[in-house]
């Protein structure tokens, strides 16, 4: 082909010089198209996208693999930044998506085999605590200043991060880097609400005005108005409330997903309580060492706002839920809200607010012919055992995680994808996208002021101090696989009948202790926790126990007064 080694070193060279233009291109293509909403100014994308294009230079021609779950912001970078990160780097990325239980058994997997399954994964930061323990994930600060430090971007920004305390160990490293955060909220038909007529109705029967209800008794008066005495709505067949109950696994992070902790069963403390968390698991301040999960340890899963907080669940969802949703899991429970027959939801995920304003022409029935909502999201109410200073919902912070037994040069290629999907170049068209916001300087971006009265509240919510108050699972849970699967299996004998609240929270208190005390022995053994694994302490008793102040607390009057505020209040 080539007649002579001449003729063959100029066509190497010029189709290097090619190539380098056509990355080159890329990076203009990008800063000036799909990235041009963006904080930064386009000299500073383009700068910042050259960087990644420099940094990947060793990597070129690489193809590495990565795992999240499926939601609208993780189906985004599979698409659109893989293919955006490939043509400006050179490094090809499979970026998979299955269910949140499947991203959770493939990490496990890696953790218990050291076989490298996926070169990065993104993660629930519910998993800080095994992470932060079992030392089998790499300490991003550590790596960022170190091994990984040359492929670390400058411009990261690591404070600009909303979620950063989530993704922080005990020790005060990070551990997990987030890529997606949303929060469960409260939603209900703003429009159903506002009517004079429903209006009159309730405030005749309750004797305080309906709106956003700011504990359980209101929600409650409200799930039952609605269900009971509104009935219909415009020739639809209405609901007071919306929840699922499917013995299976999603049925358990509907639990540990703070609803123990807006009941008011742990201890006040941000992000989580301080000694006791929204799990019920005791840990003294000051340690790592978990001390168990029942009340005669100072725990708090069997007490008497646990048993409260799942009692109600399983009531409401009989009462007032439609037909059928005891028997759904979460995915077939997502509909309802959009199908238009629900006045409410407790215990909402923003993470869906992206299908919610979809347009009436796509089957929504929750926004008008303009595209505006129906629909509001406020505070989640607070239960009767609630105390001011504790944590009041949850906040999901899918975050990057890196293992130890992924090969460096395969760590570093990941790396770089990781932080591509979160740099300030990318993040604000995909915080638009997905509408899973985690940067401070994304949602304070003036085209999501723009944007704030077609999201329903979202942005309210962000931009609220109060924000604070919604957060992950914490570091009190030492192995977030190995405790989370207990749940579901308790809490479905309630909804089954085999067995009452407290009969199955006294069942899984006392499995999560046995599953603690397996772990101790190996942490004892094996410094499988590096020394901050559980160590069960001598049960005291419940008397002892309700008896001091903080959590786990004696009983109260479970049926306050219902307590409304008006929705243009409900944030400040």
């Amino acid at each position: 082909m080539f007649k002579n080694i001449k003729t063959f070193l100029a066509f190497v060279v010029s189709f290097s010089l090619l190539a380098t233009s056509s990355y080159a291109d890329a990076v203009k293509k990008y800063a000036t198209g799909e990235f041009s909403l963006s904080t930064l100014s386009e000299k500073e994308r383009i700068k910042e996208l050259k960087w990644f294009q420099k940094a990947a230079k060793p990597f070129k021609g690489m193809e590495i693999n990565v795992l999240s779950e499926t939601i609208p912001t993780h189906e985004y970078e599979s698409k659109t930044l893989t293919k955006a990160f490939e043509e400006i780097t050179g490094i090809k990325v499979n970026h998979q998506l299955l269910g949140e239980g499947e991203v959770v058994q493939a990490v496990q997997t890696q953790m218990q085999t050291g076989r490298n399954l996926y070169d990065a994964y993104i993660n629930d930061s519910d998993l800080i605590g095994t992470h932060s323990r079992l030392q089998l994930a790499v300490n991003l600060t550590d790596w960022m200043a170190g091994e990984g430090k040359a492929v670390t971007l400058p411009t990261l920004d690591i404070d600009d991060f909303i979620g950063k305390s989530f993704t922080t160990g005990p020790d005060g490293k990070l551990y997990q880097l987030p890529d997606q955060q949303f929060a469960n909220l409260y939603w209900f038909r703003k429009d159903w609400f506002d009517r004079a007529d429903i209006k009159k109705g309730f405030k005749a029967k309750y004797g305080y005005d309906l709106g956003v209800p700011v504990n359980w008794s209101a929600y409650e008066d409200i799930a039952e108005y609605f269900t009971n005495d509104v009935k219909e709505i415009d020739g639809v067949r209405v609901y007071g409330h919306m929840d699922y109950g499917k013995r299976a696994p999603d049925l358990g992070w509907r639990m540990t997903d703070a609803w123990l902790s807006m009941a008011g069963a742990g201890s006040v403390g941000k992000p989580n309580g301080v000694p006791v968390d929204e799990w019920g698991i005791r840990m003294e301040q000051g340690t790592c060492n978990p001390v168990g999960a029942d009340v005669a340890r100072g725990g708090a899963a069997n007490g008497p706002a646990a048993v409260y907080a799942i009692r109600k669940w399983d009531e409401w969802l009989r009462a007032y839920a439609p037909p059928g949703a005891a028997s759904m899991d979460f995915y077939q429970s997502l509909p309802a809200l959009s199908s238009g027959n629900v006045a409410q939801q407790i215990f909402w995920y923003t993470a869906f607010t992206a299908s919610m304003v979809a347009p009436k022409s796509s089957g929504n029935k929750t926004v008008d012919d303009n595209g505006n909502p129906l629909w509001r999201m406020g505070p989640s109410p607070k239960g009767p055992y609630w105390d001011e200073g504790m944590k009041l919902g949850y906040q999901d912070a899918g975050s990057w995680t890196l293992f130890k037994s992924t090969p460096v040069e395969r760590r570093k290629a990941a790396w770089l994808y990781a932080q591509f999907v979160v740099s300030k170049t990318v993040s604000l068209k995909k915080s638009h996208v997905g509408l899973t916001i985690i940067r401070d300087s994304d949602i304070n971006h003036k085209s999501f002021t723009e944007r704030a009265p077609k999201l329903g509240g979202l942005v309210e919510f962000y931009r609220s101090p109060n924000r604070v108050l919604w957060s992950p699972t914490g570091v009190n849970v030492p192995d977030y696989p190995k405790l989370a699967q207990i749940w579901w299996q308790q809490i479905g004998d309630v909804n089954s009948g085999a067995f009452t609240p407290q009969e199955a929270m006294d069942r899984l208190a006392e499995e999560m202790n046995l599953v603690m005390s397996r772990m101790e022995a190996a942490d004892k053994a094996n410094n499988t926790y590096g020394g901050c694994g559980p160590r069960l302490s001598e049960p005291k008793g419940a008397d002892y126990w309700l008896g001091q102040p903080g959590s786990p607390k004696a009983k109260r009057d479970e049926k306050p007064q219902g307590k409304t505020v008006p929705y243009e209040k409900a944030w400040n």
